[in-house]
């Protein structure tokens, strides 16, 4: 039997990982009792992957459009946006300097 080494990918706990059902894909899914989350090993979605979403802050910082952003990631140009939008930035004093 092969067995996997899981890590929480929120918390990095490795004990606390149990299986925890299937989505409606039927992709195993996995819960952290630690941090009561729940994931999976590969997300169908490229916006579910983890660090996508902050590429597209990194994008945008470095002016990139929405489109080129949605169309390099290969996520929908409404992800790009939804994600900016929630998105916090600390607003730079020019003034102050």
């Amino acid at each position: 039997m092969a067995t996997i080494d899981m890590k929480c990918r929120f918390c990095n706990q490795a004990e606390q990982v149990r299986k925890y059902g299937t989505n409606p894909r039927g992709a195993q899914r996995y819960r952290c009792f630690d941090c009561n989350r729940t994931f999976l090993l590969d997300y169908a979605y490229e916006a579910c992957k983890p660090g996508v979403k902050e590429k597209i802050v990194d994008m945008a910082m470095n002016s990139s459009g929405v489109r080129e952003t949605g169309r390099v990631l290969k996520v929908g140009y409404n992800t790009v946006l939804r994600t900016l939008k929630n998105s916090v930035v600390t607003p730079i004093d020019l003034f102050s300097i």
